[in-house]
């Protein structure tokens, strides 16, 4: 759960992982805002690091494919890129954990994905522990904590039992509900795009979606690479907006982490 580290504390990562430019992403045009579901963001009490999700209605998630991994077939450490509509890299992700749970515990693994910005500050945190996912487990399903700044909790993924279809609920830093996430019945998304519809919390008005979109034959049989947009409004709390950033990794770790699941 959240650590002890002080709010305000942040730290130089992954110069090592940090690819292309790091020029400051270009803005793109916010869409009309959507008023029943954003908390008003101003930038002077922003968690630092994400003014920038305070402008963006998109965000596109692309995970790096290792040549060992792609070659051999190996799991590692995964990496992401995440940008903006316009292809910019705006953070830069990676999972970190042990050798022996990626080999043993696969989708079902805990993980700690760090995101840093382009400066390599870390700006958010995504702590998922090990836990059940099948709905003969009720009680111990999925659950996810965001931090930014890390050791400050900006909300929770929650994983909802349905015998039918993937439920999650997303809930603010007080556990307090705020959005919904549906996904299909079939996820398997054979040559189309797979939606996770994001929901108000009565479950019938659509505001956005998580999809895994299609990447062709060849990734999507011979690797497990996934790439991901993440559609919300643009006035969405950017606590919130990082929060659906995690949602996503814990679909993909969940649904296509294996590398036939994305056929």
């Amino acid at each position: 759960m959240a650590s002890q580290e002080s709010q305000g504390q942040t730290k130089l990562i992954f110069k090592d992982y940090l690819p292309g430019s790091s020029d400051t992403p270009q803005q793109n045009t916010p869409v009309e805002p959507t008023r029943l579901w954003n908390q008003a963001s101003h930038t002077h009490n922003l968690p630092p690091g994400l003014e920038y999700l305070n402008q963006l209605d998109q965000i596109i998630i692309h995970q790096q494919v290792e040549l060992l991994e792609a070659i051999l077939g190996t799991e590692t450490s995964s990496k992401y890129e995440i940008k903006n509509p316009l292809g910019q890299r705006v953070y830069f992700a990676v999972e970190e954990n042990g050798c022996f749970d990626r080999k043993l515990c696969s989708p079902l693994r805990a993980f700690t994905i760090s995101i840093a910005d382009n400066a390599g500050r870390e700006v958010i945190r995504v702590i998922r522990p090990l836990r059940c996912t099948s709905c003969c487990f009720p009680c111990f399903l999925q659950e996810l904590e965001v931090q930014s700044p890390p050791g400050t909790v900006a909300g929770y993924v929650v994983q909802n039992w349905d015998p039918f279809l993937p439920k999650f609920t997303i809930q603010n830093e007080s556990k307090e509900d705020v959005l919904k996430i549906i996904g299909p019945y079939a996820t398997c998304g054979c040559f189309e795009d797979v939606d996770f519809e994001v929901k108000a919390l009565n479950e019938m008005t659509t505001i956005g979606k998580i999809s895994k979109y299609w990447s062709g034959f060849v990734n999507n049989v011979f690797t497990n690479t996934a790439n991901f947009g993440i559609q919300v409004p643009v006035d969405l709390d950017v606590r919130i907006k990082a929060v659906l950033i995690g949602a996503c990794f814990l679909i993909d770790l969940m649904f296509f982490e294996n590398s036939l699941d994305g056929l």
